[in-house]
């Protein structure tokens, strides 16, 4: 789910031309859960092989990924490890809610009312370690590296794009990496042009670019009360403070220099039902992977086929189309890099 300061931070809108020749780490978990929501039957059945296995994310996975990749951008996939002990409760909690989804989502398909189930089947998705497994399969026979984060992937992502600069940005659709100290988080990594709301509506979509920097200074504040700003509006570790939306913590935490300052007058004035400074550690000094490598290399186009042809059902032609598509727009960039030196 991520914190929920999308509507105060300032984007601008980007096209892939931007980003073209520019390393992206993208947040695994994020990307993974998108596909799972996104790529269903119109009940909300998500794609299944014929062993009955889903298919959603391997899907999104490989034919985002090619099309980036066909725009020369370049991507690093980061996986999340175990959680800190404080997003346990987070879980529990969300999955209560996924729980009375799936007997809704059950009972809307038990009265033929398609809309309501792909609604609620949108709610209980589940990423299993299988499918943590497949993708990367999948990532190592498309020459994409990964890292495996400790704990956090966002927290890893952040790390690496603050510590090396050949790395441009995050990808993520969350706003937590700029709470880790992302410089730069990239929105909408995909080619689709518009998104479906839960509403039925559909919106236009482009790639937004979010500057860390941008952001401070436009709010008028530091990472720290940045930090404290998504903590009062909910993160993954925390429910937000009842009654304090984005636009009213940044009032809040606009006031006080220090976080100490910040929560001794949130204690006097709303309920406080959490350790806040344990909360504000785990963004402060996440647990990441200092010491890390990676290699682009070309896609194997005999174990892509095993993966997705062989063992999940998809259509070898179409698999072998969209990886020729990519090999032809690789070969057209090289002959323009020639061509300039002529």
């Amino acid at each position: 789910m991520g914190v929920d300061i999308g509507s105060i931070v300032p984007k601008k809108e980007i096209s892939f031309d931007d980003l073209s020749n520019k390393i992206i780490v993208v947040d695994a978990f994020n990307t993974l859960y998108q596909f799972l929501a996104t790529i269903r039957q119109p009940d909300g059945t998500p794609l299944i092989d014929r062993k009955g296995n889903i298919t959603s994310h391997l899907n999104g996975l490989y034919y985002r990924s090619l099309n980036l990749m066909a725009k020369g951008i370049k991507l690093i996939y980061v996986f999340d490890g175990k959680s800190p002990e404080q997003k346990y409760a987070e879980k529990e909690r969300r999955e209560k809610i996924k729980e009375e989804a799936r007997k809704k989502y059950a009972e809307a398909l038990e009265t033929g009312e398609i809309e309501e189930a792909a609604k609620y089947a949108r709610q209980t998705i589940r990423l299993t370690e299988e499918m943590v497994k497949e993708a990367k399969a999948l990532l190592d026979a498309m020459g994409l590296p990964y890292i495996q984060a400790p704990s956090e992937g966002e927290a890893q992502a952040a790390y690496m794009a603050k510590n090396r600069k050949e790395i441009y940005a995050v990808g993520s659709q969350d706003y937590d990496s700029l709470l880790y100290g992302a410089p730069r988080l990239i929105l909408n990594l995909t080619l689709a042009k518009k998104r479906k709301l839960a509403s039925g509506a559909k919106i236009p979509i482009n790639p937004q670019l979010i500057e860390l920097d941008n952001v401070l200074n436009s709010l008028q504040i530091d990472l720290d009360r940045l930090i404290c700003l998504g903590i009062i509006v909910g993160t993954d570790f925390n429910n937000g403070i009842r009654g304090i939306g984005p636009k009213k913590a940044l009032n809040i935490v606009k006031q006080f220099k220090y976080p100490i300052e910040i929560f001794r007058y949130i204690e006097k004035k709303y309920v406080l039902d959490f350790d806040w400074k344990e909360i504000f550690e785990l963004f402060k000094k996440p647990e990441i992977k200092k010491d890390f490598d990676y290699e682009f290399k070309k896609p194997n186009k005999e174990k892509i086929i095993k993966i997705l042809c062989y063992e999940h059902d998809f259509s070898e032609e179409r698999v072998i189309h969209a990886l020729e598509k990519f090999e032809k727009s690789q070969e057209e960039k090289k002959q323009e890099s020639l061509k300039r030196w002529f």
